[in-house]
């Protein structure tokens, strides 16, 4: 038996981190967060450093295999991470060139054998306002070169891996659901507690 994993995903600034620290909470679950803090190679690739895109993608890749990985992977209960594996590969088919992402992905396939699946999504997504808005607050400098065509592709590309995730995926709009209510909460963790029956 193995824990079971449930992965928050959607574009930057939807709420994931801080979704995923409540459905934790509530669950009494363990937490992943993503560990975009220790990535030497983010700020550059963001602000339009081509050469900093691969390493920076590389680095995710690693970082996210070594805290998914099976062989270290609790034997019962919950994790929830705040980004799913499949993630990664919709970012670097946006940042990467033909030939870098021919190499990434071809990596990325193989370390992918490695990692738990998750057995239950939660996909995130707000509108471009929104998102625009959030990204501003939380005030990230090298999150300033996410203008509305970024958004609009990282939008796009999270609709369409959806639909190729393995396992049921559970969408909030943001916009429409207030996930920092106690009642957007609450109907949220319903529909998650179903899932997981």
């Amino acid at each position: 038996m193995t824990a079971t994993l449930v992965s928050i995903i959607g574009p930057p600034a939807s709420g994931k981190t801080t979704l995923a620290r409540y459905v934790a909470e509530t669950l009494g679950a363990q937490l992943v967060f993503e560990d975009f803090e220790s990535n030497p190679f983010l700020a550059d690739s963001y602000t339009g450093c081509d050469s900093a895109a691969l390493p920076a993608q590389l680095h995710f890749l690693l970082s996210r295999v070594a805290q998914l990985n099976e062989r270290h992977w609790p034997g019962d209960g919950i994790v929830v991470s705040d980004y799913g594996f499949c993630q990664d590969q919709l970012y670097a088919s946006c940042k990467l060139d033909e030939g870098e992402y021919r190499f990434y992905f071809e990596l990325a396939d193989w370390l992918g054998e490695q990692v738990i699946p998750p057995s239950l999504v939660i996909s995130l997504d707000a509108s471009i306002a929104t998102l625009q808005k959030r990204i501003r607050d939380r005030g990230r400098g090298y999150e300033t070169g996410m203008d509305e065509a970024f958004l609009t592709e990282m939008r796009k590309a999270y609709n369409n891996i959806e639909r190729e995730l393995p396992c049921p995926v559970i969408q909030v709009d943001t916009d429409a659901v207030d996930v920092l209510s106690t009642e957007g909460r609450e109907a949220l963790l319903v529909q998650v507690r179903e899932k997981l029956v």
